[in-house]
């Protein structure tokens, strides 16, 4: 159902537009507060005359801001209604059918992938790149550890958490899941042991596994790590490395404490196992709380991987690396029988974001909360028998259901339109059907239909099981 948005917060999003000439400065604002998500969808704009008044320009200025947003395609006259956004291609524009099944049909909400829609004043951003981008063009463009300036954001970003780094220690990578890729080409040969959590990222499992390394899980429970018993299998396995997410862990949404840190460090180093540490949450924290230090910091030797398209946007495909510098060279070697670099454009406009002064990640981290607690508060209302713990960050819930129909869920939420993934997908060597990872990625009134609609699928589930039994597996797609 479409909304209003009021013409003083229309006016008070564009703000300062330019002025020369006037309509055309505010047909640019306007489109690019659609375009990254301040002004939603299907919302309907002021009138012409409330907007006048409330932004002091013309009428005339008004309505031909509103005639070139039509021209451009992100907006359209409905009549007797007024004027509405939209964006150019429509809504399921954003979706790849590898990551968006199309049985599910048009009006299916994907809870499949847990990346979060653009942050307000990200389109400034590549429009600042851009203007910066022609002092790039008369070299090759080709930045196998990533641009220098980029370079020194991200190693700033380490140093204002207490870990010394230096830009030397970071290269670029065309996202997070690039990264592990290349730490696995790097330190890893076919037949080696590499201890992964379980559940954890079935992607960066697939990579290690594409390198030809033998995978072995190490559980973690739905109340956090065991660390003894992680520690167990470190030292049982003997691997070349351990593939760990210590912050706001994917799926569980855990956060390593310090003291459980420095102990596993302890075993980590007491078994020659380097430490692959996957960040791409780090960021993400929503509650005030206490970030443990950098794993790195109890872990010298350890490769970190951070990426940008949890933090800010998927569509950047940017991510990095930090590593100690005597391993610079070995991962570079690993990373130009992959890429050569990663785009000039993308790294100029993550260096804005990173040297951010003006609250995007801030403004980011409140429509994050506010989407986490409409799906925590709907699941409670709708499911109460599911289990989950609350996390302090992330971007996702870990539910536990009553009985193991994670698959038999997924494929009737799929009839009833939500698109999500059950809990072996996350599994390294099978199980945990007694689960499914929800994201809060979506709009709030996106996620309390998704799990209207999830409850409605849930019931339908518990009725039918016993009598056609567990149902055929769910269809997610590719997992983010």
């Amino acid at each position: 159902m479409a909304t209003n948005i009021s013409a003083r917060r229309v006016a008070s999003l564009v703000g300062d537009f330019d002025t020369s000439p006037a309509y055309a400065g505010l047909a640019d604002a306007l489109r690019l507060l659609i375009g990254d998500g301040r002004i939603g969808l299907d919302v309907r704009l002021p009138s012409e005359r409330e907007l006048t008044e409330a932004i002091g320009v013309s009428r005339t200025t008004v309505t031909r801001a509103y005639a070139l947003l039509r021209e451009s395609g992100y907006a359209e006259a409905r009549q007797g209604s007024g004027t509405f956004t939209r964006v150019p291609g429509g809504r399921r524009r954003a979706h790849d059918r590898a990551f968006y099944p199309g049985s599910a049909g048009e009006d299916a909400i994907d809870l499949n992938c847990a990346a979060p829609s653009a942050p307000p004043g990200l389109a400034a951003a590549y429009a600042a790149a851009a203007e910066e981008i022609p002092a790039h063009l008369g070299g090759h463009g080709y930045f196998p550890y990533g641009l220098p300036v980029l370079r020194e954001a991200i190693a700033a970003t380490f140093e204002a958490r207490g870990l010394p780094t230096h830009p030397d220690q970071v290269m670029v990578t065309a996202g997070a899941l690039a990264g592990a890729s290349i730490v696995a080409q790097a330190f890893t040969g076919p037949g080696d042991r590499v201890v992964v959590e379980s559940p954890t990222y079935p992607n960066a499992t697939a990579a290690i596994r594409h390198a030809g390394a033998r995978v072995v899980p190490a559980p973690v429970d739905p109340d956090g790590w065991d660390i003894d018993a992680l520690s167990a299998v470190v030292r049982q396995a003997a691997p070349r490395l351990a593939y760990l997410i210590p912050d706001f862990q994917n799926p569980t949404g855990h956060l390593m404490s310090d003291t459980q840190r420095e102990q596993l460090a302890g075993t980590l180093r007491g078994s020659r196992t380097l430490a692959v540490v996957d960040e791409a949450h780090q960021a993400l924290a929503l509650d005030p709380v206490d970030m443990p230090r950098p794993f790195a910091s109890y872990s010298p030797d350890a490769i970190t991987i951070g990426s940008a398209s949890k933090c800010f946007w998927g569509g950047l495909r940017l991510g990095w690396l930090r590593a100690p510098l005597e391993q610079m060279e070995r991962l570079l070697t690993a990373r130009t029988g992959l890429d050569l670099g990663a785009p000039v454009l993308e790294q100029l406009v993550l260096t804005h974001l990173l040297t951010d002064t003006q609250g995007i990640r801030e403004a980011h981290l409140v429509r994050l909360r506010d989407q986490r607690d409409a799906l925590v508060g709907a699941v409670r209302a709708e499911l109460p028998e599911w289990r989950f713990r609350v996390p302090a960050g992330g971007l996702v819930l870990w539910c536990e259901l009553p009985a193991a129909l994670g698959t038999a869920l997924t494929a009737e939420a799929e009839r009833q339109g939500v698109v999500l993934a059950p809990g072996p997908v996350f599994a390294v060597e099978g199980g945990l059907d007694r689960f499914v990872r929800l994201p809060w990625t979506r709009p709030a009134d996106e996620l309390v239909e998704a799990v209207r609609r999830l409850a409605a699928a849930w019931a339908e589930v518990r009725e039918t099981t016993k009598a056609r039994g567990p149902g055929r597996p769910g269809r997610p797609g590719l997992v983010a």
